[in-house]
This record gives C-alpha cells, structure tokens and sequence, in this order.
C-alpha cells in the first residue's frame, strides 16, 4: 500500500509517477476527444470512467448511485438543481443519486476529469466508517467543491483504480478516499415532503413509463391516465422530475440496455428490446446519456 495516498489531506504532495494517468483510449481522434471506460467487478460493481470532451454535450440525465469526478484540464458546465454551475481544474464534482443534471465544455478547450459512478450502498458503508456510527444515504449540498488536497485524493485513487492489480489496495483506496469526501463535505439529507396530488400524478405517469418503456406512448394517452391536460402534465412533470416525460423514457430505455449489453446480448438485439428503432438510435441516445458507446461500454465490461 502506498504510504502517499493515506497521508495527511493537508499536505501538498504531487501525483507519484506510479499514479500517472494511462493513455487514453482514442475516440474519435478528428475530436480530440478521448475516453475511457471500465467497471470493477470486485469494487461493488464500481463504473469508472476517464475523459476529454470538447463538443460533447450530455442530455439531461440521472444516475441511480453517486456521480463523483475530478476535473484535471479545463471547466465543466452543467445545469443542477435548477442551477448553472462551473467546475474548474482542481475541482471537484459530486451529483447525489437522481439528480437530474447536464454536461458540456465551459471553455473551447473543453475539459478532461476522472469520474466514479458509486452504488449508494457503497457510500452508506464508506458513511459508516467515516462517521463510525450507522449513517443514512449521505447527501451533498454543494456540487462543485473546492478542497485541493482532496481532489489530489481522489485523482490518485482513480489512477490506481486504473494501474493497481490488487483488490485489496483498489479497495482500501477507494474507502479511504470516500470517507473522506463524507468526513468533509457530506450533510444530513434534507426532508421529502408529503407529496401533492400532482406529485402523485406524476408518479403514475413514471410508472406507466417503466411498464410500457416499449411502447410508443403518446402525451394526450399520458394526460388522459391522470386527468390532467397535456401541457399541464409536461408542466408539472418537468418541475418535478427534471426532464420531459420523453427524456424521462429515452432514460429508461438507455438504463436497460446497459443492464442487457452486460448479458452479452448483441447491440442490435438489446436496441430492439428496450424500445428504439435501430442501433443506431440506441448508439446516438446511449452516448448522450453515458458518455460512452454502447460497444466502449460493452468492452469496458469485459
């Protein structure tokens, strides 16, 4: 175990040799923008992934777990919490589970930063021992945070994550690390309140959506179900989700074609079964959402 990685936040030490970042895996070259991307099996299913974007832009979108990045080179935009939020180089970049949120180059240069898509339950186990006392879903009220030492942390365990063979070094690594971006920046999640009835209504519609994700559904169908006039229900729905019902469906569809892709069905066949019309469809809207083709996804799998 490197002694480095687990030493005082507060001392400035440079990224070791042994930690420098690999070659990307070029994508598409004419770009500039690069990628990389793989899913530790022995880390709780942990998706990582390395990046250069320049005109790349992510459509709004969720993740089920944790979104958690460094960004090295350049800035980041993104829309979260009805909010436009910059994130620098040396920044860090943290999205709590179901937040719809955006991506794009804030500057022509764009930006390069190392992400990790943690399960919640990882980050509950990783709360319990930085707090050494049983802890609910950590949440955190700032996404964009400013900690340099942390975000050497971070980068350095990300590299590792990409060079280490040891399980248990990848492991104690990534705890380490995540207790202590709770330790520091994490808060009690604020309260769901009771919902409203058109909160209700909106949970019926992505319900149905869930159900009939194949479906070619139609807005005026949609209303009908919950009483409500189209453009009330796209009103209401956006407010309360954060994307259109459409792009709430173009989600589902893209989330069970990653579950699919990792079957090993063929992407022709995965694009048919959760709802698109071709392969293509399913690479244009995989992309928007993931950062990754849905063949660099199934390859980062491997």
């Amino acid at each position: 175990m490197e002694e480095h990685i687990y030493s005082d936040l507060s001392r400035n030490q440079p990224l070791p040799r042994q930690y420098a970042p690999r070659d990307f895996e070029a994508e598409p070259a004419r770009t500039g923008e690069q990628v990389t991307f793989w899913r530790d099996s022995r880390l709780s299913n942990l998706e990582v992934l390395r990046a250069t974007f320049i005109t790349h832009t992510f459509a709004p979108h969720t993740h089920e777990g944790y979104a958690i990045g460094v960004i090295e080179e350049g800035a980041e935009r993104f829309k979260y919490r009805k909010a436009i939020h910059v994130a620098p180089q040396g920044s860090i970049v943290v999205i709590n589970p179901a937040e719809m949120h955006t991506g794009e180059a804030a500057i022509q240069q764009g930006w390069s930063y190392r992400m990790l898509y943690p399960e919640i339950a990882l980050l509950q186990r990783a709360a319990v021992d930085a707090m050494e006392k049983s802890s609910g879903v950590p949440f955190f009220p700032e996404p964009v945070i400013y900690d340099p030492a942390l975000a050497r942390l971070l980068s350095q365990m990300h590299a590792a994550l990409a060079t280490s063979s040891s399980v248990l070094e990848r492991e104690s690594l990534l705890v380490w690390a995540l207790a202590h971006l709770i330790r520091r920046h994490a808060e009690t999640p604020p309260l769901v309140l009771v919902p409203h009835a058109e909160h209700v209504s909106v949970l019926k519609v992505r319900a149905y959506l869930e159900e009939h994700a194949t479906e070619n559904v139609s807005l005026e169908h949609l209303a009908a179900l919950v009483h409500l006039s189209p453009f009330y229900l796209l009103r209401v729905f956006r407010d309360t989700v954060g994307l259109p019902p459409h792009s709430y469906l173009t989600q589902i569809r893209v989330a069970r074609a990653r579950h699919l892709i990792s079957t090993s069905m063929p992407l022709a066949e995965v694009a048919a079964a959760v709802g698109f019309t071709d392969q293509s469809h399913l690479n244009r809207h995989f992309k928007a959402l993931i950062g990754v083709t849905p063949g660099q996804y199934a390859r980062g799998l491997r």
